[in-house]
């Protein structure tokens, strides 16, 4: 079992080593670097991959554990199903998708930043193209881009998450359609001047108080928010700030600290074993949206933080009550932008990409008709039109990374984070009161217990199971916003 255990953290070293890279990338690699970083990348995913499909792995598998702990039998669960699943794309191919990814994320910021689709669609097109075969290799009964999916939401298949998503949107638009025909609330203190050291110290103070470990941990800015995890004890958190505009450092901030508790939260026991890692990335997600909306945006939360806020910015706030800048953080209209999207509309951003990216991978729309056939789509869910590619379909990293079949997993965890919080709440009789006087510990601690510890020794939905009761379902997630938002908007 030892040469077992030491031949699956070298592999975690390597994608660890690959990871820094990414990061590095992200952070303060030099934009003419971008070339020999991509060779470099794609070695260690190279390296990496061809130890997780090689005979040692195969031996050690067939041969089973001599050992009966619940940790390893997971290790074997978990990495059978990671070397069924890598053994069948080529080393080339994991190769080519890494170097072919680097690249695109460096030619994405350079689109990006002045607005040019056409500097970007070739890598697009090569990532589409490298997926389909990626999806060709991996195989799948109904749809490709179930193969694709369950890289990160093991198990769930293309039709399952459309017909969520077919549910929750039934539901969601006719709330959508009442909130935003309702006077929206005075947001115009959001876009007044708050510094950027403020900002920062502000937002890290918050996290702190949440439980994140700036020991085992540390932030940095970014174009797009990302964590990024290293080992238990080093992971990174990054976050972009607009000092015309309050939103999207202080609630990115809550939202990447959430994916960083996570993973600080793993089992130490599973420290460089693929365990060692969130379950699923809706399960990942259900803990960023937890501490971003559910605590982040609730009038409690703001209750023990408003005089502090007013403090780090007494020329934005000082003229503000508290009860108007709750309404304006919660304040819900139909935007661009996705990152910042209200908390309601938010889900109608993520279908939108789900749609597009099942359409690419079917071949319905060529990457040339992509703008347009975004602009169509989100003036079809929101009815707005974006009137520049830079917050249309150049808004989000993710398809630079070569991630397809990411985006439904950003709605998959909203639902999941209210059926969890709704949990907490039957387990912690005071939680409420405790968010409201600034006290997180219990919540963590709760979190730690059910999901966090686990890693991947339990699936996203058996972590919810056993946590909640049930299984994934909207009635949680639409109840808590009619609950909310009824409060708010009087209706």
């Amino acid at each position: 079992m030892s040469d077992f255990r030491s031949h699956l953290a070298q592999i975690c070293d390597l994608n660890h080593a690959a990871a820094v890279l990414e990061w590095d990338q992200e952070t303060y690699m030099p934009s003419a670097a971008a070339e020999a970083r991509a060779h470099q990348i794609a070695t260690l995913r190279r390296l990496a991959h061809e130890l997780l499909v090689s005979e040692k792995t195969a031996t050690h598998l067939e041969k089973g554990s001599d050992e009966s702990s619940s940790d390893d039998d997971a290790l074997y669960r978990v990495t059978q199903r990671d070397f069924d699943r890598a053994i069948r794309i080529p080393a080339d191919l994991v190769e080519e998708l890494a170097e072919t990814a680097a690249l695109a994320r460096q030619a994405w910021r350079t689109a990006r930043e002045s607005d040019t689709f056409s500097t970007f669609a070739p890598h697009l097109e090569k990532i589409v193209e490298l997926n389909l075969r990626k999806a060709e290799a991996v195989g799948y009964d109904e749809h490709p881009y179930d193969a694709l999916l369950d890289e990160f939401e093991p198990g769930m298949k293309t039709a399952e998450v459309a017909n969520v998503f077919a549910e929750l949107r039934d539901q969601l638009v006719p709330i959508v359609q009442a909130l935003t025909a309702e006077v929206k609330p005075d947001d115009r203190m959001l876009h007044r001047h708050f510094p950027h050291d403020a900002q920062w110290d502000f937002g890290v103070g918050v996290i702190t108080d949440f439980g994140y470990d700036f020991n085992r941990g540390r932030q940095d800015l970014s174009t797009h928010p990302f964590t990024t995890t290293f080992s238990i004890s080093d992971v990174r958190l990054t976050t972009r700030v607009d000092e015309a505009f309050f939103n999207p450092a202080f609630f990115g901030t809550l939202h990447e600290a959430g994916h960083g508790m996570y993973e600080q939260g793993v089992d130490g026991a599973l420290e460089r074993t693929p365990l060692a890692d969130g379950t699923s990335l809706g399960m990942h997600e259900s803990q960023s949206r937890l501490w971003e909306n559910l605590v982040g945006r609730s009038r409690g939360f703001w209750s023990h933080y408003y005089p502090k806020v007013q403090n780090a910015f007494p020329d934005a706030l000082g003229d503000v009550s508290e009860e108007n800048f709750y309404r304006a953080i919660n304040r819900v209209e139909n935007s661009l932008i996705r990152v910042e999207a209200d908390e309601v509309t938010y889900n109608l951003h993520v279908m939108v990409r789900f749609e597009l990216e099942t359409e690419m991978i079917e071949g319905k729309i060529g990457i040339a008709d992509l703008p347009e056939a975004w602009n169509d789509r989100i003036e079809a869910f929101l009815g707005i039109r974006p009137s520049n590619d830079a917050e249309g379909v150049l808004q989000d990293i993710h398809w630079s990374l070569g991630a397809i079949g990411y985006f439904p997993t950003y709605a998959l965890g909203n639902l999941m984070s209210t059926q969890l919080f709704d949990q907490a709440n039957s387990d912690i009789p005071d939680l409420s009161s405790q968010i409201s006087s600034g006290s997180f510990e219990a919540l963590l601690e709760w979190l730690r217990t059910h999901v966090h510890r686990h890693g991947r020794k339990k699936s996203a939905n058996e972590i919810l199971t056993d946590a909640t009761g049930t299984g994934l379902s909207v009635e949680s997630w639409i109840h808590y916003i009619r609950r909310k938002y009824e409060d708010l908007y009087g209706l």
